[in-house]
């Protein structure tokens, strides 16, 4: 036999729509009484109708998320953590890959999420017409990459700050021939490699070091490409005697890279990484950390304070902290290998 919610509010002794308003969360019941009508729900067997509660209260129960590449660490891991909150309160997930240039034309010119979600989560950075056209589904919209941009929360890394550190400790350490693997050609608009390469110049600058164009490769965020990258750096005239990898994939290669010319790090080479990947910490690998995680989970539960919300005005930007960790592949540089 189906047990209804009028089952459950005559067994708890309250009104059908406060066991509506205790189980979806929503504000105006006690503690004491919401942990009692969901006690008798659980006893009784009760699950809510989404169909039922879709119709109530006009949502669909589904977050659209889109995203450039759901197989890349980064990405996966924040849509990892995301999805927990999301599904912890009661919404599914409606994923969008817009790893091409043809698929992300395509979306936006259609825009399949209209009246199909309740909200946004953006792990792109949408360029002026793309902001606009998510602008116009008129529902909370959320990011966790690029910086502060009209109608959206954006959760996010002091990319700068983050990349200056891991710089900056190699010039600390004194080295002077400290070459950059970047991504350049990674996500349309993605603003992240150019913040850590600035940071890469800027720190060069203020510690009187020329830059020298040969010390960059271009590694794509991926570990391959990192150990391409490294290969490239490597077969310099001078080669460098400290790497700065914008991401822990690309550095990752870059050791392996390393470890096949039978160089050895941090002896031979320095190498500090950007991300604090899950493996980072079993190879002893300098990095910088952010909550990568944190971020997935705090921009999710921005939204759906924002559903719960809705005429509270919503942080335009929260920005999450990192932190240079210390680990084995960073020493002062080997006399005999050039400065």
């Amino acid at each position: 036999m189906t047990v209804s919610i009028t089952d459950v509010a005559r067994a708890a002794g309250v009104s059908t729509s406060t066991v509506s308003r205790a189980l979806r969360g929503r504000p105006g019941v006690s503690d004491e009484v919401r942990a009692q009508i969901a006690t008798v729900a659980a006893q009784l067997g009760y699950t809510a109708s989404r169909s039922a509660s879709s119709l109530a209260s006009g949502r669909t129960f589904t977050i659209g998320v889109i995203a450039p590449y759901i197989g890349r660490w980064f990405f996966g891991t924040v849509l990892d953590a995301a999805e927990k909150v999301f599904s912890a309160a009661g919404y599914d997930v409606l994923l969008y890959n817009l790893g091409t240039p043809e698929t992300r034309k395509r979306f936006f010119t259609r825009l399949p999420v209209r009246k199909r979600v309740d909200a946004v989560l953006s792990l792109l950075i949408p360029d002026e017409e793309e902001a606009a056209a998510l602008r116009s589904l008129e529902v909370p919209l959320a990011s966790t990459v690029g910086g502060a941009r009209e109608g959206f929360t954006v959760v996010g890394i002091d990319d700068h700050a983050g990349a200056a550190s891991a710089v900056r400790h190699l010039v600390n350490l004194g080295h002077r021939r400290i070459g950059m693997i970047s991504g350049a050609s990674e996500p349309l608009h993605w603003t992240t490699p150019l913040a850590r390469r600035r940071a890469y110049l800027d720190v060069l600058a203020d510690a009187g070091i020329e830059h020298d164009p040969k010390l960059e490769a271009d590694g794509g965020y991926t570990v391959e490409g990192g150990e391409q990258a490294m290969t490239e750096l490597l077969a310099a005239s001078r080669p460098p005697t400290a790497v700065f990898a914008q991401s822990d994939e690309m550095a990752m290669g870059a050791l392996r890279a390393l470890r096949r010319h039978r160089l050895r790090v941090p002896d031979d080479v320095s190498v500090v990484g950007f991300d604090d990947h899950e493996l980072a910490e079993v190879i002893g690998l300098t990095t910088v950390a952010q909550p990568v995680t944190g971020q997935g989970a705090e921009a999710a539960r921005l939204l759906l304070e924002q559903l719960d919300a809705p005429d509270a005005e919503p942080p335009g930007h929260v920005q999450m902290p990192i932190r240079l960790i210390l680990r084995e592949t960073t020493a002062p540089p080997s006399p005999r290998g050039p400065q």
